[in-house]
């Protein structure tokens, strides 16, 4: 009855042994849809903007390129920094004490602006 049990936990053993070396496999195949985020990406030159509308209003990157793999410099373009270029033109007219209201309306998040 030893030797049978011995048995079982080796069929087992090697089952296993088998599925990791399946599994290693399926993990090589699928590992090169990360590669451009590891080893980076190539920068349309000399330089590109994108933006996406995000749920406070546009957000926006921009990329400038030094011809290798990683961008030589990389601006982010948040929504709230829209917000506050509109400060001026909606604040004209007004007392200085209703800016404070005129901020929290539009919903400027302050660090978001100071990227």
């Amino acid at each position: 009855m030893g030797s049978l049990f011995r048995g079982s936990r080796c069929k087992l053993f090697l089952s296993i042994a088998g599925q990791m070396t399946t599994g290693s496999s399926v993990y090589s195949t699928s590992i090169h849809h990360f590669e451009p985020y590891t080893e980076g990406f190539s920068v349309p030159a000399p330089s590109t903007y994108t933006a996406v509308e995000a749920p406070k209003g546009e957000f926006g990157v921009f990329l400038v390129s030094n011809y290798s793999n990683r961008p030589y410099r990389c601006q982010i373009r948040a929504p709230g920094s829209a917000h506050s270029q509109g400060l001026d033109s909606m604040s004209k007219h007004h007392m200085p004490a209703d800016v404070v209201t005129i901020i929290g309306t539009q919903d400027i998040v302050s660090g978001e602006v100071d990227r």
